[in-house]
């Protein structure tokens, strides 16, 4: 298992360099901006008043913004589900079954190397690429709060991430385990990514319409803190999330262990279809 886990951790050095540094410098450039909005204070109230206070409330509460938790989740954390999201799904996707499309995983397969093995592997090194992305992401922050007037700890700057990674492990695990019951990858990836979509539209809705809310308690995103999570993390909201990860990472092992690996040329399944007989 280590040497499957750290082969598929070395697959996974690009996406965390890519994703990493995006939000690395995605996080340097919101401290950039909370600066120049703690100097443009007043003009900045006066617009949220109007049309575009109304707008922007469908990403976070617009009375917090003056405060370090308000204005980080306007400025990037409301978003980062999203971002963050499109790599969770497509990794999660791609994470058995990518190889089995290609015609590998059966030749992997045939060495002394378990099912489980290879499962838990794999899932451990999609674990912690998605940690170490978050983590770059968080230490943009720290590099940049050096020569800025945003006072929060490292650790209360942490909290935001680990919530975010808790909806992340809940759609990487969603979409691994549509990989292993739909018939390919990239249907499962689709289908996974509706259900982000969807989920952030009904949560960000909800903000500007009450009646909406009852749908929204449905969404994953709905319990994700955000920037609200630095002032604390919301523990029954945290362990829902990563117990719903793990159930459909565990349904994705059975699923796994059961079904017939394709082989080499077979190209993705599909749904049977019904053959029609032809008259006469």
């Amino acid at each position: 298992m280590r040497t499957i886990f750290l082969d598929t951790l070395a697959h996974f050095r690009g996406q965390v360099l890519g994703w990493g540094l995006a939000t690395f410098l995605m996080g340097v450039l919101t401290v950039i901006r909370y600066n120049i909005f703690q100097d443009n204070q007043e003009p900045i109230r006066q617009l949220l008043a109007g049309e575009v206070g109304d707008l922007i409330r469908m990403f976070g509460d617009v009375t917090r913004v003056t405060t370090p938790g308000g204005f980080l989740s306007l400025a990037l954390f409301s978003f980062l589900p999203l971002v963050l999201g499109a790599f969770a799904v497509l990794a999660g996707s791609g994470l058995v079954v990518a190889d089995e499309e290609s015609g590998t995983l059966d030749l992997v397969l045939a060495h002394p190397v378990s099912r489980t093995a290879l499962y838990l592997g794999r899932l451990l090194a999609f674990v912690v690429a998605t940690l170490a992305i978050l983590a770059l992401s968080w230490l943009g922050f720290l590099v940049a709060m050096a020569w800025s007037t945003l006072d929060v700890g490292w650790w209360a700057l942490a909290r935001p991430y680990v919530s975010l990674a808790a909806v992340l492990f809940f759609y990487g695990g969603l979409s691994l385990l549509l990989s292993l019951v739909l018939p390919a990858r990239r249907t499962a990836a689709m289908a996974a990514g509706v259900i982000l979509l969807a989920s952030y539209f009904f949560t960000t809705l909800a903000r500007l319409d009450k009646g909406m809310e009852p749908v929204a308690r449905f969404s994953p995103i709905s319990y994700y803190q955000s920037g609200d999570a630095i002032e604390g993390l919301n523990g029954r909201w945290l362990a829902g999330l990563l117990a719903a990860a793990l159930i459909m990472a565990a349904l994705a092992w059975w699923c796994f262990e059961r079904r017939d690996i394709r082989v080499a040329g077979e190209g993705g399944w599909r749904w049977p279809r019904r053959h029609r007989r032809r008259p006469g």
